[in-house]
């Protein structure tokens, strides 16, 4: 099976973490008989050889022969990994150099192998071997026939699911007025209608809404969500075993998180992917896939509205109520879904909010999380509620505060609440002034605590603030983090913090000087003693980046014409900075001199091709007022967009956009303009 395999020089080929000699064995093991020892290769194939970020390997080429014959010996087990491993090294190649054409050329050369294979007995590779047809074989009637036949003959659910997909890429692959196209289309079409098994004709549907979208029903929505139904009572009347609960570890939990029917997320995320814009349908089938009756088909769709609701700006006050409905689940895995994807949208889950309330009064276990390592967090549904801005959500943290374990995240969820967190804020004080001053945990016990009690405003807890400045010993771990902290927390009370200047002075000289600079200037408005510790600042290329160059520009931006002699060096970092650096410095000169002189260019590049920029742009033009004008269509444009300015940003882009667009808003409202 492996001959010739150790005659390559294997030491001196690469592969995507070091030398490849590792995997002659690693093929070897493929072909074993202990399923323990097939896995681990299999593993370590996928490490070695499988790298969408490091291209092919001249290791990569090698294996492919040798993965071949595996893939087409039945005595091999685990055939169905080998064949998809193929699959994926070959979309890998698909957008890469040389090399890459090396290997789907052999693939091509041998993609008799995955003919031969469309009729093995082994379901799970026929499961896998259209998506090799589609890719490899290069005759189109050939492919056409091929699934035809299978199609026709497969008796399958999950394989016959597996043929339509591949109907699917086939098309789109081709151009669309071939006519291998629209047979394909033809077929899916048939297959999107009865007699066929409701999974199948989701399948076909998910396909057509990439491929034909012309040519799906009128109902699309209704007849979805009729479908998901069947499919759902079919697949509830065949036995399951039940997910048992496990211990609360990270393993466990993370588990809990994934949908339980991968199938049935799959089929669903093609027609969410499809519909694409077509908000309203999207918003329908997920009130659909929530009102399931089956929980596996509402936890797939609690799922696919955080994707949704992190992609677009949409209605959401359906959908969220609907999530809340899942929080009295006795699944576990769907009330952990929900509870996560609340967390994410933030205010946002405010029609959730009845909900959360309930949980957090009725089941008192879940306002504190204990783990199985690591130090208790505060609940998901109390900090979720939290998130929401609802003042309900303070007294049960009152409740928190005084009981006997109070999580060191606490605090993280009190700057949400606003005003209304104002009863909190004695305990959080004397939390503060209690923070041991030389303990491996002071940063993580602080950090969240000062950023609260700013927030708030609580100008008495600057003593204890000033505490955690003067007595943390040098050395302590993350010492640097905890004094930025405080330093930042005391410019947040101006002039009513005036008792840390002796305090701040000191620290123009540390490695947070910027910070010292800017909270010095907000309580004293002394330019004359931050000026010379930001020009320093502003012009330091020694460390890697312009990250300490771009928050010098940020302090000097806010002191304004009084800084005009940092000119000079802002413009040479707008114009040679990244681009958060670029956008920070631009709009200094702009506060600085009142006019945007040659850079509006800038900002409109950076502000459409890195959506981080926005905040800091928007903000600038905020506090500009009228004067901000040139640039006043971008924030007409952002609020008029459907999309979210950072789709792809995962946890904290819903908040990041939902505060981008309140900046807008009041920069076009602070200069007449809504």
């Amino acid at each position: 099976m492996f001959r010739g395999m150790d005659e390559v020089d294997r030491a001196s080929l690469r592969q995507a973490y070091g030398s490849a000699e590792d995997v002659p064995g690693l093929l070897r093991g493929l072909g074993s008989t202990d399923p323990a020892e097939r896995q681990t290769a299999l593993d370590g194939m996928y490490h070695a050889l499988h790298h969408p970020d490091d291209g092919i390997r001249e290791s990569t080429l090698a294996c492919v022969p040798f993965l071949l014959v595996l893939a087409g010996r039945e005595d091999v087990r685990d055939r169905a990994e080998v064949v998809e491993f193929l699959v994926g090294i070959g979309d890998v190649a698909g957008a890469r150099g040389d090399r890459a054409a090396e290997v789907r050329g052999t693939l091509r050369a041998h993609a008799d192998v995955f003919v031969r294979l469309t009729g093995d007995r082994d379901a799970a590779v026929r499961r896998v071997v259209p998506g090799a047809l589609v890719r490899y074989v290069d005759q189109p009637a050939r492919v056409l026939a091929l699934l035809r036949e299978r199609i026709t003959v497969e008796r399958d659910d999950r394989v016959l699911l597996a043929l339509a997909e591949s109907l699917g890429e086939f098309a789109r692959r081709l151009r669309p007025a071939e006519p291998h196209t629209a047979e394909a289309i033809r077929l899916l079409t048939d297959l999107s209608g009865p007699p066929h098994d409701p999974g199948l004709r989701l399948a076909a549907l998910g396909q057509l809404a990439q491929c034909a979208p012309d040519l799906l029903p009128a109902d699309l929505v209704p007849t979805v969500v009729r479908l998901l139904r069947d499919r759902s009572g079919r697949r509830l009347r065949k036995a399951r075993p039940d997910d048992a609960p496990g211990p609360d570890t990270l393993a466990v939990r993370l588990r809990r998180l994934r949908p339980s029917d991968e199938e049935g997320s799959r089929l669903l995320r093609t027609l969410h992917s499809a519909l694409g814009s077509r908000v309203a349908d999207r918003v329908s089938l997920l009130c659909g896939q929530l009102t399931s009756p089956d929980p596996l088909d509402r936890c797939n769709g609690v799922w696919m509205s955080a994707g949704l609701f992190r992609e677009r700006r949409v209605r959401h006050d359906g959908p969220v109520a609907l999530i809340g409905n899942q929080l009295g689940a006795e699944e576990d895995r769907l009330h952990d879904a929900a509870v996560t994807v609340l967390l994410e949208l933030s205010e946002l889950a405010a029609p959730a909010a009845d909900h959360l309330h309930a949980l957090v009064t009725y089941r008192p276990e879940l306002r504190v999380r204990h783990a199985e390592r690591g130090a208790p967090a505060l609940g998901g549904p109390l900090k979720a509620l939290a998130g929401t801005g609802d003042g309900r959500a303070t007294p049960v943290l009152a409740e928190v505060l005084a009981g006997p374990v109070v999580p060191h995240d606490l605090a993280l969820a009190v700057p949400h609440l606003g005003r209304a967190a104002e009863p909190l804020v004695p305990a959080l004080r004397r939390r503060l002034a209690r923070v041991p001053l030389d303990a491996s945990d002071t940063c993580e016990r602080a950090v969240p605590l000062l950023s609260a009690l700013a927030a708030l405003g609580d100008v008495a807890s600057v003593p204890a603030m000033l505490r955690l400045l003067r007595g943390m010993p040098d050395g302590l771990r993350r010492r640097g983090t905890v004094t930025e902290a405080a330093v930042h927390a005391l410019g947040a009370f101006g002039g009513s913090a005036s008792e840390a200047v002796p305090d701040l002075r000191g620290l123009l000289e540390s490695d947070c000087a910027v910070a010292a600079a800017d909270a010095l200037w907000s309580i004293t408005g002394d330019a004359g003693a931050v000026l010379p510790v930001l020009l320093r600042a502003l012009t330091d290329t020694s460390t890697a980046g312009s990250g300490g160059r771009r928050r010098a520009a940020a302090v000097l931006g806010r002191l304004g014409p009084v800084a005009r002699q940092a000119l000079p060096g802002l413009r040479d970092l707008a114009d040679r900075g990244d681009a958060r650096a670029r956008a920070t410095a631009v709009c200094a000169v702009w506060r600085m001199t009142g006019q945007p002189e040659r850079f509006l260019p800038v900002l409109r590049s950076v502000w459409r091709e890195h959506p981080r920029t926005r905040a800091t742009i928007a903000a600038c033009v905020s506090v500009l007022g009228p004067a901000g004008a040139p640039l006043h269509d971008l924030l007409r444009a952002e609020l008029a967009s459907p999309l979210r300015h950072r789709t792809g940003a995962g946890g904290n882009g819903i908040r990041e956009d939902l505060a981008l667009l309140r900046v807008c808003g009041q920069a076009l409202a602070g200069a007449g303009q809504q």
